[in-house]
């Protein structure tokens, strides 16, 4: 996340979000925020999310994802919002919304399904960069 500029403001029991503000880096051929940066988002964000509900001496695992891009990722940042649906014990099933924020005003730009694999006795790498 540190590479891209992203920020994980909003961690709550089951939903995160994280912020991407727009800059050059990140963009396409057309201005726009490329669509793999916000697929990185939207699956960084469910992700954290389903973090939230599994022991301190487990990890998750992304196995899975579905993601629509329903207009292009333009605005001054992005906001993806992630959520967990339905947390069981081996599966837990996600979702997020990314949008783009412009002009005060915040309009969707993806929508991600995901399945995220909890990972028992096997916590994340301790050399791990933190989010910011």
């Amino acid at each position: 996340m540190a590479l891209i500029r992203a920020t994980l403001p909003v961690v709550e029991p089951g939903r995160t979000e994280i912020h991407l503000p727009h800059w050059d880096g990140i963009e396409q051929q057309h201005g726009f925020i490329h669509g793999g940066v916000v697929g990185m988002i939207a699956d960084s964000a469910a992700g954290y999310a389903a973090m939230t509900l599994v022991p301190a001496d487990a990890s998750v695992l992304t196995v899975e994802y579905k993601m629509n891009l329903m207009a292009p990722a333009e605005g001054e940042r992005l906001i993806a919002r992630g959520e967990v649906v339905r947390a069981g014990r081996t599966l837990i099933v996600t979702r997020a919304e990314v949008l783009a924020l412009r002009d005060g005003s915040e309009r969707p730009c993806a929508l991600m399904q995901q399945t995220i694999m909890v990972m028992r006795a096997r916590p994340e790498k301790l050399d791990a960069p933190p989010v910011a």
